[in-house]
């Protein structure tokens, strides 16, 4: 059903490309981050301020077809959509988008794709695609003019994830750590952070923001110890989740838990919760990239580290000797850290330039400039 939808999206592409591009019109794929903070919508709001852009977006609601208004969704999904996307000028992506596998994106278009995430600890995109997805997504990713990384480390990695020639890789840095270098902006988000949640003025903000396992698709799951963490946390502390969209959808946060824990998995604004975190807990996530430019403790809760390296994604470095904070296994030994503050953070700083070829806050811009000209040369 999937591939018919994917196929009806292309068929009508195709006649609409017969009509003119909207010039200074951008086509926005936000279908990991719909929000104002992602890679996409930093650069959006840019193109509109400086040049009074179109925006089209496309969010990953626009694809839920079931439920109140599923049908109304489902037809502007199949009829609108590819309208907006034949007359753009620009797409914008942050993420694959399956029905360019069966379309050829015109030459009047540039497509850029700017992904959601900074950098990379596990394996992901060709290096992990099996079988049809890995055809559609090789398909869909020949309509690529470029691919935005933050760092000369990543630039062979990402060609080869992405199937483009590494020349279409271009070291940019992504729009959505511009905040991250601003102290003035990072402030501002905070102190709108807290006037969202001013019971936490005076208090230590955890974050347990987990990457998604594939084999749990089906049956998503929460490891870590919610009321044990609730229960000895240290008193100037409290915990905040941010779950993946799967797992969101099935987990209520229990009233016992009240102004001891806060579910944010449905918050837009990631970098907003990130300057207001002091403490972040992960395991395999690219937030780590981002978190980094803020020179703050992480702890690593990789409790399956050895089912994840083995059987599932896998990892492109040794998993201990790269992350920058302590490694633990158990909702325990996260405690432990926390009470004495074992932050190990010696690695830090070379972590943190080893991800950024780029510290000055000014990679919308540089992003935004290259591609109008490369638009304008083509």
């Amino acid at each position: 059903m999937k591939e018919i939808g994917y196929l009806m999206f292309a068929f009508l592409y195709r006649i609409y490309k017969f009509f003119p591009v909207k010039k200074n019109s951008a086509f926005l794929i936000m279908t990991h981050d719909g929000g104002r903070e992602g890679n996409v919508g930093v650069t959006a709001v840019y193109m509109k301020r400086m040049y009074h852009t179109k925006l089209w977006t496309l969010r990953r609601n626009d694809t839920a077809f079931g439920g109140a208004g599923g049908l109304k969704r489902a037809f502007c999904f199949f009829f609108v959509k590819p309208w907006e996307m034949a007359r753009s000028e620009y797409i914008f992506m942050d993420n694959a988008f399956l029905p360019m596998a069966y379309l050829k994106v015109r030459k009047e278009t540039t497509v850029v794709q700017l992904w959601h995430g900074t950098g990379t600890v596990k394996k992901f995109g060709q290096h992990v695609n099996t079988g049809k997805l890995y055809e559609q997504e090789k398909r869909a990713n020949k309509n690529l003019d470029y691919v935005i990384v933050s760092s000369d480390a990543t630039k062979e990695l990402y060609a080869e994830c992405f199937s483009v020639d590494v020349s279409q890789v271009k070291v940019l840095g992504l729009p959505r750590t511009d905040l991250l270098f601003s102290k003035k902006g990072v402030a501002k988000r905070r102190k709108r952070f807290l006037e969202q949640y001013p019971e936490l003025e005076n208090k230590k903000l955890i974050l347990y923001a987990p990457t998604f396992r594939d084999k749990e698709a089906s049956n998503p799951t929460v490891h870590l110890d919610i009321e044990k963490m609730a229960a000895k946390l240290p008193e100037e502390y409290c915990l905040g989740l941010r779950l993946h969209p799967f797992v969101a959808q099935n987990f209520r946060l229990g009233e016992d838990y009240s102004r001891k824990v806060y579910d944010f998995s449905a918050y837009d604004n990631i970098n907003t919760l990130l300057v207001s975190t002091d403490v972040l807990i992960t395991d395999y996530s690219s937030i780590i990239f981002e978190y980094c430019v803020l020179g703050k403790p992480m702890i690593f809760y990789a409790y399956d580290l050895d089912e994840f390296s083995d059987h599932g994604r896998g990892f492109y470095r040794d998993y201990k000797e790269y992350v920058p904070g302590p490694v633990v296994e158990t909702t325990e030994e996260i405690l432990r850290v926390i009470r004495e503050k074992d932050w190990k953070n010696e690695k830090r700083k070379e972590f943190f330039e080893d991800s950024y070829a780029y510290m000055d806050g000014k990679s919308t811009k540089r992003v935004v400039d290259f591609v109008r000209e490369a638009r304008e040369g083509k």
